[in-house]
């Protein structure tokens, strides 16, 4: 049997997609719970958005080793929650009257430029604690739009290697093939 036959996959954390997923489930866990009314089903919606972006991140690369193709449809199912959950934020500050930085306002682009530095949800943890609702739902609007690029960048690259490699099936296949030649032919 060949090393490359099945090789085991999976190691979620050092996804770029999954490190700035678990940024915007923190934020979104303490802005929900900040910021929102007590009861209000907001809360459980948009947490739940995000975890979700984060555990089919995690299930998706779990699943890689046997299928690609659940890996992939996973994949989609977390771009899926995060488009939710990006409305959830921009309806908070829309009924409220508050402002959705625009794309080449000053804040928005100091808010890329920070969170394009930091994948650690540490970081957000303490540096949101003395922000304002406005700019906390911006912060994690700019964390959602990076997300969205990495798992963008994420699905392309499966999609490549599923093209050029085959999935599950063809590398049985290849590891049959090779075992057999290896073997003199074997039954």
């Amino acid at each position: 049997m060949t090393d490359s036959f099945l090789p085991q996959r999976g190691n979620y954390r050092n996804l770029k997609a999954y490190q700035k997923a678990e940024c915007v489930y923190d934020v979104t866990f303490y802005f929900a719970h900040k910021y929102l009314e007590k009861g209000d089903r907001t809360i459980d919606q948009m947490v739940q958005a995000a975890r979700s972006c984060k555990q089919n991140i995690v299930e998706g690369s779990a699943a890689s080793t046997a299928s690609k193709e659940t890996e992939l449809k996973l994949m989609n199912v977390a771009k899926a929650s995060l488009q939710e959950l990006l409305a959830d934020y921009e309806d908070y500050l829309r009924v409220r009257g508050l402002q959705q930085w625009p794309p080449t306002s000053a804040k928005a682009v100091q808010a890329r430029a920070v969170c394009a530095k930091h994948n650690e949800s540490a970081y957000y943890r303490e540096a949101i604690k003395i922000r304002s609702a406005e700019t906390v739902a911006n912060i994690a609007i700019t964390l959602i739009h990076q997300t969205d690029a990495f798992l963008k960048k994420l699905i392309d690259r499966l999609k490549k290697d599923f093209v050029e490699q085959g999935g599950i099936r063809e590398e049985m296949h290849r590891a049959r093939v090779e075992w057999r030649r290896r073997n003199g032919g074997g039954r």
